[in-house]
Protein backbone atom coordinates (compact mmCIF):
# COMPACT_ATOMS: atom_id res chain seq x y z
CA UNK A 1 0.00 0.00 0.00
CA UNK A 2 2.85 2.16 1.15
CA UNK A 3 4.56 1.29 -2.67
CA UNK A 4 1.06 1.91 -4.09
CA UNK A 5 0.88 5.69 -2.79
CA UNK A 6 4.53 6.58 -3.58
CA UNK A 7 4.19 5.52 -6.94
CA UNK A 8 0.80 7.47 -7.75
CA UNK A 9 3.16 10.61 -6.08
CA UNK A 10 5.53 9.98 -8.58
CA UNK A 11 3.14 9.50 -11.39
CA UNK A 12 1.04 12.82 -10.16
CA UNK A 13 4.02 15.07 -9.76
CA UNK A 14 5.56 13.69 -13.25
CA UNK A 15 2.08 14.63 -14.79
CA UNK A 16 2.26 18.05 -13.14
CA UNK A 17 5.51 18.82 -14.37
CA UNK A 18 4.74 17.76 -17.99
CA UNK A 19 1.67 19.92 -18.03
CA UNK A 20 3.78 22.88 -16.91
CA UNK A 21 5.90 22.34 -19.44
CA UNK A 22 3.65 21.74 -21.92
CA UNK A 23 1.98 24.97 -21.29
CA UNK A 24 4.74 26.97 -20.75
CA UNK A 25 5.80 26.10 -24.27
CA UNK A 26 2.14 27.19 -25.18
CA UNK A 27 2.23 30.61 -23.74
CA UNK A 28 6.24 30.84 -25.51
CA UNK A 29 4.96 29.93 -28.94
CA UNK A 30 1.50 32.18 -28.23
CA UNK A 31 4.07 35.11 -27.28
CA UNK A 32 6.87 34.56 -29.83
CA UNK A 33 5.88 33.03 -32.83
CA UNK A 34 3.55 35.90 -34.37
CA UNK A 35 6.97 38.61 -33.71
CA UNK A 36 9.40 35.82 -34.90
CA UNK A 37 7.66 35.33 -37.98
CA UNK A 38 7.01 38.75 -39.02
CA UNK A 39 10.60 39.44 -38.67
CA UNK A 40 11.51 36.67 -40.70
CA UNK A 41 9.12 37.62 -43.83
CA UNK A 42 9.96 41.21 -43.55
CA UNK A 43 14.10 39.90 -43.51
CA UNK A 44 13.33 37.70 -46.55
CA UNK A 45 11.63 40.56 -48.38
CA UNK A 46 14.42 42.45 -48.12
CA UNK A 47 17.17 39.73 -49.15
CA UNK A 48 15.01 38.81 -52.53
CA UNK A 49 14.52 42.37 -53.06
CA UNK A 50 10.88 42.35 -53.63
CA UNK A 51 9.27 45.01 -54.78
CA UNK A 52 5.75 46.39 -53.50
CA UNK A 53 2.78 47.08 -55.33
CA UNK A 54 -0.36 48.98 -54.01
CA UNK A 55 -3.06 48.86 -56.03
CA UNK A 56 -6.88 49.94 -55.10
CA UNK A 57 -9.04 46.64 -56.40
CA UNK A 58 -7.62 43.68 -58.04
CA UNK A 59 -7.35 43.78 -61.54
CA UNK A 60 -10.73 42.19 -63.19
CA UNK A 61 -8.69 41.23 -66.16
CA UNK A 62 -6.19 39.11 -64.54
CA UNK A 63 -6.85 35.87 -63.13
CA UNK A 64 -7.34 35.28 -59.69
CA UNK A 65 -4.23 33.97 -57.84
CA UNK A 66 -4.76 30.71 -55.50
CA UNK A 67 -5.66 31.26 -52.37
CA UNK A 68 -2.67 32.12 -49.60
CA UNK A 69 -2.12 29.06 -47.32
CA UNK A 70 -3.62 29.47 -44.23
CA UNK A 71 -0.03 28.35 -42.15
CA UNK A 72 1.70 31.22 -42.00
CA UNK A 73 4.45 29.53 -42.27
CA UNK A 74 3.74 28.47 -46.21
CA UNK A 75 3.85 32.10 -46.68
CA UNK A 76 6.78 32.29 -45.20
CA UNK A 77 8.63 29.80 -47.29
CA UNK A 78 6.88 31.21 -50.44
CA UNK A 79 9.11 34.08 -49.63
CA UNK A 80 12.09 32.26 -50.97
CA UNK A 81 10.52 32.96 -54.89
CA UNK A 82 8.58 35.91 -53.88
CA UNK A 83 9.77 38.88 -55.59
CA UNK A 84 6.93 41.06 -56.04
CA UNK A 85 4.12 41.72 -53.39
CA UNK A 86 0.99 43.53 -54.49
CA UNK A 87 -1.24 44.89 -51.39
CA UNK A 88 -4.81 45.17 -52.09
CA UNK A 89 -5.90 47.65 -49.04
CA UNK A 90 -8.66 46.00 -46.75
CA UNK A 91 -10.39 49.23 -46.20
CA UNK A 92 -10.23 52.04 -48.92
CA UNK A 93 -13.03 54.38 -46.59
CA UNK A 94 -10.85 54.38 -43.90
CA UNK A 95 -7.40 51.96 -44.25
CA UNK A 96 -3.68 52.38 -43.79
CA UNK A 97 -0.92 50.38 -46.11
CA UNK A 98 2.38 50.53 -45.22
CA UNK A 99 4.04 48.84 -48.22
CA UNK A 100 8.33 48.44 -46.38
CA UNK A 101 6.60 46.47 -43.41
CA UNK A 102 3.47 45.12 -45.15
CA UNK A 103 1.13 45.96 -42.75
CA UNK A 104 -2.61 46.71 -44.14
CA UNK A 105 -5.34 47.55 -41.50
CA UNK A 106 -9.16 48.84 -41.34
CA UNK A 107 -8.72 52.00 -39.26
CA UNK A 108 -11.64 52.90 -36.80
CA UNK A 109 -12.34 56.47 -36.37
CA UNK A 110 -12.81 58.82 -33.74
CA UNK A 111 -11.39 56.73 -30.93
CA UNK A 112 -11.95 57.66 -27.44
CA UNK A 113 -8.02 57.31 -26.19
CA UNK A 114 -9.18 57.61 -22.25
CA UNK A 115 -11.46 54.74 -22.54
CA UNK A 116 -9.81 51.66 -21.82
CA UNK A 117 -12.93 49.79 -23.58
CA UNK A 118 -13.28 51.47 -26.57
CA UNK A 119 -9.44 51.40 -27.95
CA UNK A 120 -9.31 48.09 -26.45
CA UNK A 121 -12.63 47.01 -28.47
CA UNK A 122 -11.17 48.92 -31.69
CA UNK A 123 -7.65 47.77 -31.82
CA UNK A 124 -8.90 44.08 -31.84
CA UNK A 125 -10.45 45.04 -35.18
CA UNK A 126 -7.91 47.13 -36.38
CA UNK A 127 -5.65 50.79 -35.84
CA UNK A 128 -7.74 53.12 -33.78
CA UNK A 129 -7.64 56.96 -34.86
CA UNK A 130 -7.50 59.02 -31.72
CA UNK A 131 -10.76 61.45 -31.17
CA UNK A 132 -10.04 64.75 -31.79
CA UNK A 133 -7.21 64.95 -34.48
CA UNK A 134 -7.65 65.81 -38.18
CA UNK A 135 -8.61 62.90 -40.89
CA UNK A 136 -6.57 62.41 -44.14
CA UNK A 137 -6.65 65.36 -46.32
CA UNK A 138 -7.63 67.83 -43.68
CA UNK A 139 -4.90 70.64 -42.33
CA UNK A 140 -3.88 69.36 -38.72
CA UNK A 141 -2.72 66.77 -36.67
CA UNK A 142 -3.56 62.61 -37.27
CA UNK A 143 -2.72 60.35 -34.77
CA UNK A 144 -3.31 57.01 -35.12
CA UNK A 145 -2.16 54.37 -32.95
CA UNK A 146 -2.03 50.43 -32.52
CA UNK A 147 -0.68 49.01 -29.35
CA UNK A 148 -2.34 48.94 -26.34
CA UNK A 149 -0.88 45.15 -24.84
CA UNK A 150 -0.17 45.53 -21.00
CA UNK A 151 1.69 42.70 -21.15
CA UNK A 152 3.80 40.36 -23.00
CA UNK A 153 1.37 37.34 -23.69
CA UNK A 154 -0.58 40.26 -25.38
CA UNK A 155 1.60 40.68 -28.36
CA UNK A 156 -0.13 38.21 -31.21
CA UNK A 157 -3.29 39.90 -30.43
CA UNK A 158 -3.26 43.79 -29.73
CA UNK A 159 0.52 44.53 -31.22
CA UNK A 160 0.66 42.73 -34.38
CA UNK A 161 0.06 45.59 -37.06
CA UNK A 162 1.92 48.16 -35.84
CA UNK A 163 5.06 45.36 -34.61
CA UNK A 164 7.66 46.39 -37.21
CA UNK A 165 6.85 50.27 -37.58
CA UNK A 166 10.27 50.28 -35.86
CA UNK A 167 11.92 49.51 -39.52
CA UNK A 168 10.67 53.25 -40.97
CA UNK A 169 13.00 55.48 -41.72
CA UNK A 170 12.54 58.86 -43.17
CA UNK A 171 11.64 59.38 -46.67
CA UNK A 172 9.69 55.65 -46.37
CA UNK A 173 6.20 55.75 -47.88
CA UNK A 174 2.48 55.17 -45.85
CA UNK A 175 -0.44 55.39 -47.65
CA UNK A 176 -3.69 56.61 -45.85
CA UNK A 177 -7.31 55.42 -47.61
CA UNK A 178 -9.99 58.12 -46.73
CA UNK A 179 -13.93 57.78 -48.46
CA UNK A 180 -11.63 56.27 -51.36
CA UNK A 181 -9.21 58.75 -51.76
CA UNK A 182 -5.73 57.80 -51.35
CA UNK A 183 -3.51 59.86 -49.18
CA UNK A 184 0.52 59.63 -49.25
CA UNK A 185 2.83 60.53 -46.43
CA UNK A 186 6.60 60.49 -46.25
CA UNK A 187 8.37 59.44 -42.61
CA UNK A 188 9.87 62.51 -41.78
CA UNK A 189 11.47 61.46 -38.35
CA UNK A 190 11.06 58.78 -35.28
CA UNK A 191 11.14 58.85 -31.17
CA UNK A 192 10.45 56.62 -28.30
CA UNK A 193 8.95 58.70 -25.26
CA UNK A 194 7.36 58.03 -22.17
CA UNK A 195 3.72 57.34 -21.67
CA UNK A 196 2.98 60.78 -19.61
CA UNK A 197 4.43 62.88 -22.93
CA UNK A 198 0.55 63.53 -23.84
CA UNK A 199 1.62 66.41 -25.66
CA UNK A 200 2.24 64.48 -28.82
CA UNK A 201 -1.34 63.43 -29.01
CA UNK A 202 -2.91 66.87 -28.34
CA UNK A 203 -0.67 69.15 -30.26
CA UNK A 204 -2.40 71.38 -32.40
CA UNK A 205 -1.00 72.12 -36.12
CA UNK A 206 -2.45 74.52 -39.02
CA UNK A 207 -0.51 72.01 -41.21
CA UNK A 208 -1.13 68.43 -42.34
CA UNK A 209 1.28 65.59 -40.43
CA UNK A 210 0.73 62.10 -39.23
CA UNK A 211 1.51 60.66 -36.16
CA UNK A 212 1.83 56.61 -36.06
CA UNK A 213 2.12 55.37 -32.08
CA UNK A 214 2.62 52.42 -30.76
CA UNK A 215 3.85 50.16 -27.56
CA UNK A 216 7.61 50.53 -27.26
CA UNK A 217 9.21 47.63 -26.08
CA UNK A 218 6.98 45.58 -27.83
CA UNK A 219 4.37 43.66 -25.15
CA UNK A 220 5.20 46.27 -22.41
CA UNK A 221 3.98 49.94 -21.73
CA UNK A 222 7.23 51.30 -20.71
CA UNK A 223 7.22 53.63 -23.40
CA UNK A 224 6.05 54.12 -26.52
CA UNK A 225 7.04 54.29 -30.65
CA UNK A 226 6.43 57.28 -32.15
CA UNK A 227 6.60 57.87 -35.99
CA UNK A 228 6.16 61.42 -37.53
CA UNK A 229 5.07 61.54 -41.42
CA UNK A 230 4.08 65.04 -43.71
CA UNK A 231 2.26 64.49 -47.01
CA UNK A 232 3.31 64.09 -50.04
CA UNK A 233 3.03 67.37 -52.26
CA UNK A 234 1.35 65.91 -55.67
Amino acid sequence: MKLNSQVLRILFFRTLGNFMILMSLVIIGKTFVPALYQELEYGLKQIRKVTVKVVATKPADKPVPSPTPSNPFSRLLGQFTQTTETIVPVDTQFGIVIPKISANSRIIGNVDTSSYDDYIRALQIGVAHAQGTAFPGDNGHIYLFAHSTDNILSVGTYNAVFYLLYKLEPTDKILLFYRGQKHVYKVTSKRVVNPSEVHYLTRASAEEFLTLQTCWPPGTTLQRLLVFASPVVK
